[in-house]
């Protein structure tokens, strides 16, 4: 099965002989191998890269153990450059390799090196490369497959494909997988004996309870505001358990760096600034939140919310959640401020959208209420609703555009209808 990533493989493409270390990142099984070791590699030899000028090194293929070793790596590829022409090293698991940082600087002396890494584990996380490299790594952040790419090879119906993708997520391996319980096996297991056990090895924690406890604790409450402060209060009141907001602050960054979970911070749109805790949380993969919860708590509207956080990452946006504030007049004829909220503000360069996941429109008092935010705004970029219901973009009189969750998720360009 062949699953084309064409945007990632564009960034690569776009990256060549940039004189910088290009390190591929993401959460484990995303894909990360599979871009660089097949799609890129075949880009390399259908654009006349012969052959010998790919150096390609799994580190964790035990027959290249040698290689772990820092010196024996340079040595072997310095060995394998016998000309002036362009040579692509590529090396998958790099954290293997000791002392990799020293080494992957060293290769930045070799003029025809073009150098392509990946990583994982607890020793390669998103804070490593902009703190071991700096200024001398490019990242190319990969993600679990999207909707639309989970759909190009999936056998079945668009309704299958959704009914599977949203229980199951885009780890691309589960498309290989046949039946429903062996998905979930693979996802628990995953979850728990390879990313959980990342992070308790790198940050050494000693209370693995705690940390089990906020995980579930986060896959319960996807797109619900809370911050550490909270998380502590319910820790107290409902498990009577005390942990400090401090512990849960650090915990949650752990989650974060290790591609687990992404954090959306609230911005006052009228007031142009942040506001701050609380924030948002939203899993990178809704099959690794399901799977967490046993497959429990499935509401359709907070996981298509989810899913719709994760296609605006996707696409290259920083999503924040969006805060209107206004006056309203009260019972006894005073005006007091309130707060109305967008779901999510998703902005690149001088683009900016404001969008709305809405599971359902068909209910005119349902229609007013989420309209309310978007109106309140008062500025002229693009207000979009995104429903559950399987239709065509249409805009209404007040300019704002709905569109078939389907059509958003497919049409790469749906933005900008």
């Amino acid at each position: 099965m062949v699953i084309k990533r064409d945007g990632y493989l564009s960034k690569l493409i776009g990256k060549e002989r940039n004189g910088l270390i290009k390190v591929v990142t993401g959460v484990r099984r995303c894909g990360k191998t599979y871009l660089l070791f097949n799609l890129f590699h075949n880009h390399l030899l259908s654009n006349g890269v012969p052959e010998s000028h790919i150096i390609e090194i799994a580190l964790d293929d035990r027959s290249k153990k040698k290689l772990r070793d820092p010196d024996n790596m340079l040595e072997y590829v310095k060995g394998r450059i016998k000309d002036k022409k362009t040579y692509y090293v590529i090396l998958d698991e790099v954290q293997l390799l000791g002392e990799f940082e020293d080494v992957l600087n060293s290769f930045l002396h070799i003029r025809n090196a073009d150098v392509y890494v990946t990583g994982s584990n607890s020793r390669f996380l998103s804070s490593d490369v902009i703190t071991e490299f700096r200024g001398r790594g490019d990242e190319i952040r990969v993600h679990p497959l999207s909707f639309r790419e989970y759909t190009s090879v999936y056998k079945g119906t668009i309704d299958e494909a959704w009914d599977d993708f949203f229980n199951y997520g885009g780890l691309p391996l589960i498309l290989s997988i046949k039946t429903p319980e062996e998905k979930a096996e693979y996802l628990q297991t995953l979850f728990q004996k390879v990313y959980l056990s990342d992070i308790v090895d790198r940050h050494k924690i000693r209370n693995k309870d705690e940390l089990n406890e906020l995980v579930n604790v986060l896959s319960s409450s996807i797109g619900s505001l809370t911050n550490p402060s909270k998380l502590a209060r319910t820790y107290k009141t409902i498990k009577n358990k005390t942990i400090s907001d401090k512990t849960l602050s650090a915990y949650i960054g752990y989650l974060i760096d290790a591609f687990l979970i992404s954090k959306s911070v609230r911005f006052d749109i009228k007031g142009k600034k942040y506001i701050g805790s609380p924030a948002k949380y939203y899993f990178e993969d809704v099959g690794l939140r399901n799977a967490r919860l046993n497959f429990r708590q499935m509401e359709e509207n907070h996981i298509m919310e989810n899913i719709l956080y994760n296609e605006l990452c996707i696409r290259g946006y920083r999503v924040d959640v969006g805060v209107v504030e206004y006056y309203a007049q009260n019972g006894d004829g005073k005006r007091s401020k309130r707060r109305l909220e967008v779901d999510f503000i998703a902005t690149k360069g001088s683009q900016k959208y404001y969008i709305q996941s809405a599971f359902s429109m068909n209910d005119p008092n349902k229609i007013k209420q989420e309209e309310r935010p978007l109106l309140s705004i008062g500025d002229s970029f693009k207000k979009i609703f995104v429903v559950r219901e399987n239709i065509k973009a249409r805009r209404n009189e007040d300019g704002i555009v709905t569109i078939g969750m389907y059509n958003f998720l497919l049409e790469e360009d749906s933005l900008n209808f």
